[in-house]
Parts: C-alpha cells; sequence; structure tokens
C-alpha cells in the first residue's frame, strides 16, 4: 500500500488537491513556487504536474516559464451549490459588466482573515491579466477586493481581524500592524467610495477596482473590475469603469433585496451563514 495510509487515504490525491489549491492562488507556478508552497518534493511534484497536464488540466507554455490551470479545472466546481445569496444575485450582473467593459469582474465573499473569490467572468473576458480566479484567496490589507471589504466592515469585525492578522508573517498582512497607516487607507477608500491594489504587490502590470456590496446596511462582499495598466492610463478611462462598477454594485443590491422579498413571501428567506459560506 504505497499510496495510501493506514486511514485508507490516498496520499497521491491529497498531493494533487493541494497543487491545485496552491495554483488557484495566482496564474502561473513554477514548480519552485510549488515546491515552497506545498513542501512536496520536487520529483514527486513534477511527476504530479505531468500527470495533469496529460489530463487536460494544466499547461505547461514555456514562454510563461511556469505552469498554468485550464478551464477543465472548472468542472470540479460545478456540483457545488453553496455561494452566499449575494453571489447568486451578482452574477448576470458582472457578467453585462465585462461585456460594457471587457475587462473580467470577480466577486469575493470574507473568510476568517482573507477574501475568497467566489465568482469570476474571467472566461468572459477577451483581455484579462489572469488566467484563472476562482477560490482564490486574497489579503484585505492589500488587494483591491480585501480593501473594499475590510473598509466597510463593522468596528468589531475590523478589531477582531486586525487581532488575527496582526501574527501573520504574511507581508501583504503588514497593515495589520500600523494602525495609523490602516486607518488612513480606510478613510481614503471611503472618501473614495473604492479601493485599488497596493501597488508593492504583483501583477504590477495590472490592477484592479473594486467596491463594496451592501445589504442590510452591512457590507456582503466586494466586487471588482481587473485591468493591464498599460491600457488604462487615462483618468477618463478609468473613471468611466469606476461609474460602471458603482453602478453595478447598486444593481446587484436590488437584487439582494429582489431575492430577499421573493423569499419572505414563498417562506425560503436564507440564513445567516448562506451570506457567508465559502467552499
Amino acid at each position: 500500500m504505497s499510496e495510501a495510509s493506514s486511514g485508507q487515504t490516498v496520499r497521491a490525491v491529497e498531493r494533487a488537491l493541494s497543487i491545485l489549491q496552491a495554483m488557484n492562488r495566482q496564474p502561473v507556478s513554477s514548480v519552485d513556487y510549488l515546491h515552497k508552497t506545498t513542501r512536496l518534493p520536487k520529483p514527486t511534484l513534477v511527476r504530479l504536474l505531468r500527470t495533469m497536464v496529460n489530463a487536460g488540466y494544466l499547461t505547461n507554455d514555456v514562454r510563461h516559464a511556469g505552469y498554468q490551470l485550464t478551464s477543465l479545472v472548472t468542472s470540479l466546481s460545478c456540483g457545488f451549490h453553496g455561494d452566499p445569496l449575494v453571489v447568486q444575485a451578482g452574477q448576470a450582473w458582472a457578467i453585462n459588466l465585462t461585456r460594457q467593459l471587457k475587462w473580467p469582474v470577480g466577486i469575493a465573499v470574507f473568510d476568517e482573515d482573507a477574501v475568497v473569490i467566489r465568482f469570476s467572468t474571467v472566461g468572459d473576458s477577451p483581455m484579462s491579466p489572469f488566467h484563472a480566479t476562482i477560490n482564490m484567496r486574497l489579503s484585505l490589507f492589500s488587494r483591491a477586493l480585501g480593501r473594499a471589504y475590510l473598509s466597510y466592515c463593522s468596528e468589531e469585525l475590523l478589531e477582531a481581524i486586525v487581532s488575527r492578522c496582526a501574527k501573520s508573517d504574511d507581508p501583504e498582512n503588514r497593515l495589520a500592524r500600523d494602525p495609523k497607516a490602516l486607518r488612513e487607507l480606510i478613510r481614503h477608500v471611503r472618501a473614495g467610495g473604492y479601493a485599488i491594489r497596493d501597488r508593492d504587490v504583483e501583477p504590477r502590470n495590472s490592477n484592479t477596482i473594486a467596491m463594496p456590496i451592501f445589504a442590510g446596511g452591512e457590507v456582503r462582499a466586494s466586487i471588482g473590475v481587473t485591468y493591464f495598466t498599460a491600457a488604462m492610463r487615462s483618468k477618463a478611462a478609468v473613471q468611466q469603469c469606476i461609474d460602471a462598477l458603482r453602478a453595478t454594485a447598486v444593481g446587484i443590491e436590488g437584487e439582494i433585496e429582489r431575492l430577499q422579498q421573493s423569499a419572505a413571501l414563498t417562506g425560503t428567506l436564507p440564513s445567516a451563514a448562506a451570506w457567508h459560506s465559502v467552499a
């Protein structure tokens, strides 16, 4: 029983899943990155990567100096139906926004110490900076989708998040240890009504504009548009994106209210868990 433990679990499957999870966090992954992230031996990594390439779940393009997920990985999640209500309400709006702007749109929900992208239009965009973003975990302190959520959450939740993330050695959480800078960031986001990515984090050839999505007077999620900075140099183009994103967020909030009213009439009003459930 070389691949199975005494508990009858298949180690090779566990390793393959850990690789897929790690690759879901960024568009291109090198063997060195995966070795450091998963702590798997490089010979084992190479064998598993070749297997997944052969199965069609990955590509290995020398032009990108690493491995990439293919669209086939989305088939692994098609049977999951636990998306929060806010994601259900926002899907059509996000798709329409991508049709309007051409750039990919993501909707993220809070999960303990980060936000997780639960819906993405990367596959609908003709010029996406990312190959895949579903289930990608993003810092609340450095990423636009995270900042848009963090800046509007309650003081109680903010305090809990800061307390948790201040202990993290992740460089993207450094603002959790700088109360003055964090408060200035929140003030700036609230003044403008939107958040952008920290310029010091990768990838630097793109950026994201994100806004909160509210329901019942509370922030429930965030929505963002990601674009190549070289293609959005004019203030007019950026402002067009901001205006369209704001209209989309308002539209999603209206759809949430409609779904709640419909659920109330049928006696199926969603529970609190429906707002924040993450796979």
